[in-house]
């Protein structure tokens, strides 16, 4: 029997709790993952608080989109994977157990250079910053402003918009400056005076705003400082965005990605991979619990009381 972390009411973590299911079999199109490690974000909550549109609990209903794990099963038509391949998993609901069945064209190999703790620390965070730049259009020469830039997402958008040629101004709390300096970041304190510390930093003015704060704050400072409001988005304010003329990735923004936004998400898995690999990308790696300990990992998220990817281990 396979072991998997479940709610069946809406609530605090302690509605999560672990079952014994049986062992998923493949269907067309599908693998078998033994599940090594799986990503805790903060999307797992808000679903679990019914703070996303969510249907009502009928069944057990199971967490975490993101995972890295080993093949242990393929479905007879699969290709281009093997029986004993590691991979990293993104978008596919459950990933908090010990097997998963996972949609082939949602894996991606995961060489041995990459940990399972890392493959599960890619799909959200990465696939949102990937997708936000890109639909932003940044490209070198940009100089762009990361709200919330030591978080998972602000890390992953200041690296790829770095790697892209982009300048990066990135706010963040002083303890946190010097790793961003490390991802090529120059780093301000948020509070009071934000919008002349920004100033002072960037005094070529900055082009592009990428708010993972979520604060009015990181928004005003925004709109001040980028002269087109079409290069300026939230990945937290998603409701209200548009009574701002900005836009809204995810957060609970009324509008939908577009289909090449959903190909942009796909395709961050595998080019965040490739990064890690050559030393180019770091994810900065938080506690490890066991699996059963989920309600203390969002705990920990939800608290804000741990740095760096929490990952729950089966």
């Amino acid at each position: 029997m396979a072991r998997a972390i479940v709610y069946t009411e809406f609530g605090s973590p302690d509605v999560l709790h672990q079952i014994e299911i049986p062992d998923p079999v493949p269907v067309r199109g599908e693998a078998i993952v033994r599940i090594e490690a799986a990503g805790v974000n903060p999307i797992d909550g808000k679903l679990r608080r019914a703070e996303r549109p969510s249907p009502p609990i009928t069944e057990p209903r199971p967490v975490g989109f993101d995972g890295a794990g080993v093949i242990e099963a393929l479905a007879d038509d699969v290709e281009g994977f093997a029986v004993g391949e590691r991979v990293a998993i993104r978008d596919t609901m459950g990933t908090y157990s010990s097997l998963l069945a996972v949609p082939v064209e949602r894996l991606a190999a995961l060489p041995d250079s990459v940990t399972a703790a890392e493959g599960a620390g890619i799909g959200i965070p990465a696939g949102t910053a990937y997708q936000a730049l890109k639909s932003l259009g940044v490209t070198a020469g940009d100089v762009v402003l990361v709200h919330a830039g030591s978080g998972s997402v602000g890390q992953a958008a200041v690296q790829f918009a770095v790697a892209w040629g982009a300048t990066v101004i990135a706010t963040a709390s002083p303890a946190r400056h010097e790793q961003l300096r490390e991802l090529g970041a120059v780093p301000v304190a948020y509070g009071d005076g934000l919008l002349d510390r920004v100033r002072e930093a960037a005094p070529q003015g900055v082009t592009v705003a990428l708010d993972g704060a979520g604060t009015d704050e990181a928004i005003r400072t925004s709109l001040d400082l980028v002269a087109d409001r079409d290069r300026i988005a939230t990945i937290v304010r998603g409701p209200d965005a548009a009574e701002f003329g900005i836009r809204a990735f995810s957060g609970g923004s009324p509008v939908p990605l577009t289909e090449q936004e959903l190909a942009w998400r796909a395709e961050a898995l595998e080019a965040t991979i490739a990064l890690i690999a050559t030393g180019d990308f770091t994810i900065e790696l938080g506690p490890e619990l066991p699996l059963a300990e989920a309600a203390q990992a969002h705990e920990l998220i939800e608290s804000g009381a741990a740095s760096g990817k929490i990952v729950l281990v089966p």
